[in-house]
Parts: structure tokens; sequence; C-alpha cells
């Protein structure tokens, strides 16, 4: 018999602390498929994103827009969740080659392990590759590539942000937790977007909401985030902008209006406001300008580019791209208007509203 003494303590199950957890990997039971397997579904059933996951936006005309086929070389420029690129590899399988870009080192892996998983559940272990590098930089990895040196046959860059990235309270990407303002897609490289704020006089910050937000309380927002600054100290490091701080200034370019349509309003200026940080952040308009530039050397003779964009002055960069590429016979074919989220699609998933996909066919 063994002395009862000498056992090692039993742990108590893990347990969700009280009836309204605060931490994040706590709060929401679809983030623990083990114990809550029926969870996600449930949530989906609602018309509600899974905390943790993505819903990718326009998958059937996306799918329709790039027709992928057995034996193609996909790429999905930009990965995130990986819901688009799943689509991909199961159209190009037998036979196909999937290869994903992202700069984000705590959701790359985790797509890549789902995608890696299905290309074996296929019996291609191998028809998977996912790098770490942003999408600007796609010509020169297809280049080092032996199949990718002749052009890719499909590629797809979704331009907005993940769902993973805005509900997790550590990333800083929304206002509805009050955490440190980061909006780095990659949390190891360069400035969060907290402490390029405290560098800038309010005329930029209101440059910068107007151009990369079309944002109309611009001057407001930006007089009210100086002042939160100044009163601060200035750009002391200890006293870095909050999501919070973001939020009350739009707030306050709201004051005093109390209507509904103003409530809705006040809505999509936090929209824009947080979208326009952003995209300072990441420089992604430079990003995205490099990539159209090099798009067409990136595609095999009649390869077929998607782009989705969620925000207008990204719109306006492809479609004037597309049309250059059109006008000097680059590509045989470009989109002539805009694909939108169906109303079905909208209301089932909210952020899909301010998603436009444009397509364009290299030349053979």
């Amino acid at each position: 018999m063994t002395d009862g003494a000498s056992q090692p303590p039993r742990k108590r199950r893990p347990r969700y602390r009280g009836t309204h957890p605060r931490a994040f990997s706590e709060k929401y039971k679809e983030l623990d498929p083990v114990r809550f397997p029926d969870e996600r579904e449930k949530v989906l059933g609602s018309g509600k994103t899974p905390a943790g996951s993505h819903v990718p936006v326009l998958v059937a005309e996306v799918l329709a827009a790039l027709g992928p086929k057995a034996g193609d070389l996909a790429v999905d420029a930009t990965l995130g969740f990986g819901g688009h690129a799943s689509e991909l590899l199961k159209r190009i399988l037998p036979g196909g080659r999937l290869l994903g870009l992202d700069v984000d080192p705590i959701e790359l892996p985790r797509a890549e392990a789902r995608l890696k998983a299905l290309a074996r559940e296929r019996g291609e272990p191998d028809a998977v590759r996912c790098v770490r590098r942003n999408y600007a930089g796609l010509r020169k990895l297809l280049a080092e590539d032996a199949r990718g040196a002749a052009g890719a046959d499909v590629v797809l860059a979704d331009l907005g942000v993940s769902s993973m990235q805005l509900d997790d309270p550590s990333r800083g990407f929304s206002w509805k937790h009050d955490v440190p303002l980061d909006l780095r897609m990659n949390p190891g490289r360069g400035q969060p977007a907290g402490a390029l704020l405290m560098r800038m006089k309010k005329e930029e910050i209101e440059d910068l909401l107007r151009r990369y937000g079309d944002e109309p309380e611009a001057e407001r927002i930006a007089a009210a985030l100086r002042e939160t600054i100044e009163a601060r100290g200035g750009e002391s490091p200890f006293h870095l902008l909050r999501t919070s701080d973001v939020a009350a200034a739009v707030e306050s370019a709201y004051e005093g209006r109390t209507s509904r349509d103003a409530s809705e309003a006040k809505k999509s200026s936090l929209q824009r406001t947080f979208q326009a940080i952003r995209i300072l952040v990441n420089d992604e308009l430079t990003a995205l300008e490099a990539f159209l530039r090099d798009l067409p050397a990136c595609l095999a003779p009649g390869g077929r580019a998607a782009i989705l964009t969620f925000h207008s002055g990204e719109d306006r960069l492809v479609k004037k791209a597309f049309a250059a590429g059109h006008a000097d016979g680059t590509y045989a074919e470009v989109s002539r208007k805009v694909v939108r989220a169906s109303s079905e699609e909208r209301r089932a998933n909210p952020r899909s509203q301010p998603a436009k996909l444009r397509r364009a066919v290299r030349a053979g």
C-alpha cells in the first residue's frame, strides 16, 4: 500500500475566476475549445466573431476573382488567421503550393500550424510555406524560390486588421480596452503609437487623421489629444498615451451632441481615428505602394491578383495602379467597379462593412 503522504498533491481543475473574469484569456469560452467545444459555433450562429479568431471577408467573391485551381502556386500576402488561405489551399491541391506572408510574430505560427495540418490531411505535407515578412517584400521572396521565380498564379492581399489583434487587449488595437496605445502589427519592431503621438504637434495629428482616416472631426480630436499630451508633461516616456485617451479625445469632439445620429457618428470617428493611427504606425501606405509597384512581376502570365481594402486611401492606390497597368498593357483585365459585402454578410459579420475587393489579371 502506497503512503498517501508521498503522492503529489492533486491540482484543482482550472476555473474561470468569478462570474465576470477580466483576463482576456479567461473571459471568452471559445478561447478554450477543449473545455467548450461547441462555443465557437454558438458565437458564429449569433452573428458575432469568436474572440481570438477571425471570420474572413468576401470569401466566395475572392475565390471567384482568383479562380484557384489544382497545381497553382498561390500567395496569401497578408496571412492573418489563414481563413482565405485555407480555402485557397483546398482548391490548389493536389499539386499546388501555398506561400503565406505576415509580419505578426504572434499570429503567424498559429496560422501556419492550421494550414500545415490541413495540408497533411490532404496528403501533401510540404504544400505550405509561411514566412514572417511584410508583403512589400513578396517580389524578392518569390525570386528566391525555385518555382516562384516564374511568378505566382494567384496573389491575395487582405489589408484589413485581423480580429485576433482587435480582440486581444495586449495588442492595444481597440478602444474597448483601457491599455497602452500600441497598434503595431509586429510588436517587436518600431515604436508604439502612444510614443509616436507624444512627439507630434497638433497640426501633424490633425493632418494624420485627415489623410489616413478622412476624419471630419480631425481638428477637435487633434486638439484634445495634444491637450492630454501637454498635461502629462510632453514627451515623458512614463506617461505614454493609452487607448482610453484617444477614445476620450473623440468623445470630447462630440460633447453636447446627444442624438442617435451623433452617437453613430462618434462610433465611426473612433473607428477612423484608430485606423488612421494604425496606418501611420505601421507605415501601411508606403508598403502598399511598394507591393503594387512589384505586383506585376510577382504574377505569372495570366496570373490573378485580388486585393481587399478597408480604407478609401488604400482603395484609391489600388484603383490607380490597376488602371495604369491596364492602360499600358501590363494587365489584361482589371475590375471596373469594386465588389462589396452583401447585406447578409454585413449583418452576420459587421467587420465586413467597409471592405472593397478589386482584381487584376496579368497579361499573357
